[in-house]
């Protein structure tokens, strides 16, 4: 008899039957035992119990469906989670593995919230290895994920040199270690130039100046408390109010999914310091706040409710052929002549504007915010409009070339995921 004829053919359900996990809230966990808890995602936490008697395969149930884990010990799977215990005799890994291939979560028909139903699982056709071949097979498979693992690992490791590398060009871009100072450049070709102080003092008679037939102009704050301890030679310190001509929220009325109106910028539209322009919600094109809340080139979007980690990120917008607008959670920055916005950008960006975010933000059920006012009191270096170009410019180069690594990066992520599937495709003779 050959191997293939030893091989057995049968449903899910029969070979393999899922059992349902039981609650277990985190009120009534043993938080000091050594028994994992699993739940859809993974282990949740951990228990002194146990609901399992051995090794066991876990899917997901709700949630992240049809996730697959191993636990090679006795384990407690909660509601959320269905659990396996392999046959007698049989290698538990194999199991794993074999469903791995499966792609299971493929089985959700949920229009709410995902779910796998054990009718669904229990109708799939496998083919099962005979006991003596499941270790070998598992070997192999974990071989190849080995090399992949490492693969995988490095690439992460890129990612995270390239995050901090981001990090360490914005702060020298905004400490004016980018690029040569307007003040050094001068003193070398013998000539004066307009320095940071000047050209604040010339935008703040130009703002006097148009306001002059308005009755009560207020003038605006003067920095305090600068993150930067010291600032480079010709540079000045100013606030986002002083270098503004508008600070505003933008639309609070609601939105739809119909493509033939105006595009709304949200929250989530900010990404990594770049607005990327899918997951759109649109106004009617007739909509009473237009054009008013329409965006112009250059206009600085912040973003000021969001999780701790996110709230304060900014992206400035690049005129399209398109209209766009910007939804509430978003306050619109628009400079002065003389203030590049992606200068301004890379500031609020950086590490002192991350540290400025944590220093004004508050929290509101679960969010958190910094309103315009605190925004328009930032305190932020204004170098020579020059040098502002300058640094703007190589900026631009140092991103660009992060974005293409970053890139090829997440592309070589892709195919190592491509690489596992196939190799569990290849081990038991599925595909998805």
């Amino acid at each position: 008899m050959t191997k293939l004829q030893e091989r057995i053919k049968g449903l899910l359900g029969d070979l393999l039957p899922l059992k349902y996990g039981k609650s277990l809230p985190a009120t009534v966990r043993d938080s000091a035992g050594s028994v994992p808890v699993y739940g859809s995602s993974g282990v949740v936490g951990s228990h002194s119990a146990a609901l399992t008697n051995g090794p066991v395969i876990i899917v997901g149930r709700k949630g992240n469906v049809g996730a697959v884990h191993y636990s090679a010990v006795p384990c407690w799977p909660i509601d959320t989670a269905y659990f396996a215990e392999p046959p007698i005799g049989h290698d538990p890994r194999y199991y794993r593995y074999l469903l791995d291939s499966l792609g299971l979560a493929r089985l959700d028909k949920s229009t709410a919230i995902p779910g796998l139903s054990r009718d669904d699982y229990n109708a799939v056709e496998v083919v099962i290895h005979p006991p003596e071949q499941q270790a070998e097979i598992v070997a192999e498979i974990e071989k190849q994920f080995s090399r992949l693992d490492e693969a995988v690992a490095n690439l992460q490791r890129v990612k995270a040199n390239l995050k901090r590398y981001k990090a360490s060009v914005l702060k020298a871009a905004v400490e004016g270690r980018l690029v040569e100072t307007e003040a050094s450049i001068a003193q070398r070709e013998g000539r004066s130039y307009e320095t940071g102080e000047k050209l604040l003092q010339r935008i703040l008679e130009e703002r006097r100046a148009k306001w002059a037939l308005k009755k009560k102009y207020v003038e605006p704050e003067s920095a305090e408390c600068p993150m930067l301890e010291s600032l480079p030679e010709g540079w000045a310190n100013a606030t986002v109010e002083q270098l503004s001509q508008l600070v505003e929220y933008g639309s609070s009325s609601k939105t739809s999914d119909d493509a033939t109106g105006i595009p709304v910028l949200r929250m989530g539209n900010i990404f990594e310091g770049e607005l990327r322009f899918d997951d759109l919600k649109y106004l009617p094109k007739e909509h009473d706040e237009f054009p008013k809340l329409l965006m112009n080139d250059g206009d600085l979007l912040f973003n000021r409710t969001n999780s701790p980690e996110l709230v304060g990120k900014v992206a400035v917008f690049q005129a399209k052929s398109t209209s766009y607008s910007f939804a509430s959670y978003l306050i619109r920055v628009r400079t002065v002549t003389g203030v590049l916005p992606n200068f301004l950008a890379a500031y609020i960006n950086s590490n002192f504007g991350r540290q400025w975010v944590k220093s004004v933000v508050t929290q509101q059920v679960g969010q958190a915010n910094v309103n315009g006012t605190k925004l328009q009191a930032l305190a932020v270096p204004l170098p020579p409009l020059a040098e502002q170009t300058r640094i703007v410019a190589e900026l631009d180069r140092h991103m660009t070339i992060i974005r293409e690594v970053e890139s090829e990066v997440d592309v070589n992520l892709q195919r190592a995921q491509a690489l596992r599937q196939a190799t569990l495709s290849k081990a038991f003779g599925t595909g998805q």
